[in-house]
């Protein structure tokens, strides 16, 4: 098990429940255009953010957007160890540097000693372009290895000041590096590990990459906090993580919904019909499996598992729950007529509880 550290008032690490994380794309400069991103992706499911720090008028900036932020910012420093100082004072939830380019041992120890004033953890960022040329030469090409060490290089460090509270992200744009790389990594530490495949790509391409290389990591107990970084709106990052964690059973809340893929039995416009109704349902309050299956002939038994769901007949759905008929519902107006079912039993569910 790691060790635990607290990002704000959130939990990170020691069997605590893995956090989503997400990095505003807004200009940190603009407080209230930050704050307003920041707040979407807090209703989305968001627990901490990141924002980027380039100069002193961003770390500023950082004042009013810690005061008023609803869950913790983590302030994203590249070089310059001033920034850090100015973050960590204007209420930055955690640091992230490499302490390797952020000017020698010295500032790395003037920003360990404020961190370690202000109850800040540091997140080491490495990634697989930030390798040292030595590492480099040693291996003779960018692998799990030589990521690794560069790694552990910069955590020890910070572990040279004495400064133990810490957070190990090592990222790459390739899943199956990442998944080796943090395979290696967690038997060589204990700190909390961020885990993300970095530079994904779009939404449609980005999830898929993240789904491999997080989702595997995951399945083996590896990753406390995770990101998925989308090119595009980063509320689509958040929505994205949550359906890693959601299908591997790491976190509860909110509807889970399945379909069928279609067959020759399908006499419904069921790719119309799942569209539809995912996009009413997906946002509701409810701990519910939700199913939208092609016919039913195999669609209830498929998805007994599901607490609610509908199949296609002719002209007529019949609508079931934990695999069992309930009654058949017409086929015009099913959508809004089987959410109403879902809401229905969502509020029971929620009342029993």
């Amino acid at each position: 098990m790691t060790r635990k550290v607290y990002i704000g008032n959130v939990e990170v690490g020691g069997g605590s429940l893995v956090k989503i994380q997400s990095m505003n794309n807004t200009d940190t400069r603009d407080a209230e255009a930050t704050l307003a991103q920041i707040q979407r992706l807090a209703d989305a499911g968001c627990d901490i953010t990141r924002v980027a720090v380039p100069d002193m008028e961003a770390a500023e900036s950082l004042k009013i957007i810690t005061s008023k932020s609803p869950i913790p910012v983590v302030a994203d420093i590249h070089f310059d160890y001033r920034l850090a100082l100015a973050a960590a004072d204007n209420g930055a939830s955690k640091i992230r540097i490499n302490p390797g380019n952020i000017g020698g041992p010295d500032k790395v120890k003037l920003v360990a000693d404020k961190c370690r004033e202000k109850k800040i953890p540091i997140r080491v960022g490495v990634n697989s372009g930030s390798i040292s040329r030595e590492i480099l030469s040693k291996y003779g090409e960018v692998n799990a290895e030589a990521m690794t060490e560069s790694a552990l290089g910069a955590v020890k460090l910070l572990e040279d000041q004495d400064f133990e509270d810490i957070v190990i992200s090592i990222k790459s744009s390739s899943p199956k590096l990442t998944i080796d790389t943090y395979r290696i990594l967690s038997k060589a530490c204990n700190y909390p590990l961020h885990v993300g495949v970095t530079e994904a790509g779009t939404v449609r391409e980005g999830a898929i990459k993240s789904a491999v290389g997080i989702g595997a990591l995951l399945a083996e107990g590896i990753g406390d906090t995770i990101r998925v970084s989308l090119t595009g709106d980063p509320v689509d990052e958040v929505i994205t993580a949550k359906q890693i964690l959601k299908a591997l059973d790491l976190r509860d809340g909110g509807v889970t919904f399945i379909s069928c893929p279609t067959c020759g039995r399908t006499r419904v416009p069921l790719i119309e019909l799942a569209s539809q109704i995912e996009e009413k349902v997906s946002n509701l309050p409810y701990n519910l499996k939700v199913a939208v299956m092609g016919c039913v002939v195999n669609g209830p038994g498929e998805a007994r598992e599901c607490d609610i769901g509908l199949a296609g007949g002719i002209d007529e759905f019949v609508l079931f729950e934990k695999g069992l008929p309930v009654r058949k519902i017409p086929a015009e107006g099913a959508v809004d007529e089987f959410v109403r079912e879902v809401i229905r039993l969502g509020e029971e569910k929620r009342k029993s509880t």
